[in-house]
């Protein structure tokens, strides 16, 4: 399951979760966005037990993504304990998306 996060309450559900957060930066007009959407989905469902994944539209909510500078989409940050851990900018396959997870995570 994705969930949707905005700048209202990205802290809330991002910043303050009890699991890692994998966020999905992106934007309608963006094609590559798109081309990944059934990508972050699939990680999504693989990895449920350990992860939360957000999607965060840029255009709709510009104060989040600025304040972790985002300035390319498709971009994947994955979030513990508040904090950024690690970014992935532009389309990847599940299984190399998965995989730094799991290193990132010590899964």
């Amino acid at each position: 399951m994705v969930i949707h996060v905005t700048d209202a309450d990205f802290n809330e559900k991002v910043l303050n979760s009890d699991k890692a957060v994998l966020v999905d930066f992106w934007a309608e007009w963006c094609g590559p966005c798109r081309m990944i959407a059934p990508v972050v989905e699939e990680v999504a469902e693989n990895l449920k037990d350990n992860l939360v994944v957000a999607k965060l539209n840029v255009d709709e909510n510009p104060m989040t993504a600025s304040l972790y500078g985002i300035s390319s989409i498709p971009t994947l940050v994955l979030f513990k304990d508040g904090k950024p851990l690690g970014k992935i900018v532009g389309f990847r396959p599940a299984a190399q998306i998965e995989s730094a997870i799991k290193g990132a995570l010590g899964l």
